[in-house]
């Protein structure tokens, strides 16, 4: 975690911010409830006295958590960027917090200007529900077949058209370009790790739910290659509960075919423990 110094800063500005999106509407204000934007918003304003409008990159879903959610905004600010970061931390909620702070080109903007996305899923397999871990993962009691989850998830690698998936946020196009999606098994704790050039909206929530049925023995491996070919969302499973998602990552600067597979599960872990 960084903390940008400097002196007098008046302008554009990006930062880094994690949340637990139990209490919140998801990321995207709304005219009745409490949204991380709308929080974020609020706090710029109690702090600088000046409206501002935050953008994000990316809008998650109601419940829905994040570690690197990546935000813009517009600010007058007559003291250093470490003052502002620390005043904004000061009076946002205890389930917000800024990561980090920087000055950001003119022309950079969060969402379009992103290279890849990382999600991860965290499921915990047992019979008896775990209290302490209710708000950030989906319990699933029957067991579940961790070699057909990965060979599923490995046919969602590379270009598809994902509308059987999800819904587009903006446009009309459903292709994306998912560059890893694998599983990983901590004893009852599975974990989903899912890195792609951008994502529908319920994309990952749903490959999740379909990937799932695939583990159980509801569906065979086949299923998840089919789905994908109709490009009918009926066909995939419900969504999978939202507390077990989190944004992990946004990148800017790394290309994706540069990090591939384990050399950026590697980086990702190097980053959380900043």
């Amino acid at each position: 975690m960084q903390i940008e110094g400097g002196s007098a800063a008046c302008g554009y500005f990006r930062a880094t911010v994690a949340y637990d999106g139990t209490d919140f509407l998801g990321f995207q204000w709304q005219s009745a409830g409490r949204t991380v934007q709308g929080t974020l918003e609020a706090a710029l304003l109690q702090v600088t006295q000046s409206a501002s409008r935050v953008v994000g990159s990316g809008r998650t879903d109601s419940g829905v958590h994040a570690q690197g959610q990546v935000i813009a905004f517009h600010a007058t600010w007559r003291h250093s960027l470490a003052d502002l970061q620390r005043a904004l931390n000061a009076v946002l909620p205890a389930d917000v917090v800024l990561w980090d702070l920087y000055p950001a080109p003119a022309d950079w903007h969060p969402r379009f200007s992103a290279l890849w996305r990382h999600y991860r899923y965290t499921v915990l397999n047992q019979l008896l529900r775990s209290p302490l871990d209710r708000r950030y993962v989906h319990q699933v009691a029957g067991p579940l077949d961790l070699a057909a989850m990965q060979a599923a998830a490995a046919l969602l690698v590379g270009e598809h058209d994902f509308a059987g998936y999800g819904q587009p946020t903006q446009g009309d196009s459903t292709v994306r370009e998912v560059f890893d999606a694998r599983w990983h098994m901590d004893g009852p704790r599975f974990t989903f790790d899912v890195v792609a050039n951008a994502f529908l909206r319920g994309m990952v929530r749903r490959l999740v739910g379909t990937l799932l049925y695939v583990g159980g023995g509801v569906w065979p491996v086949e299923r998840v290659a089919e789905i994908l070919a109709s490009r009918d969302r009926a066909q995939a499973a419900p969504l999978a509960p939202a507390c077990g998602l989190c944004l992990m990552h946004v990148e800017y600067d790394t290309r994706p075919e540069d990090l591939t597979g384990a050399t950026w599960i590697k980086e990702q872990g190097r980053r959380e423990n900043l």
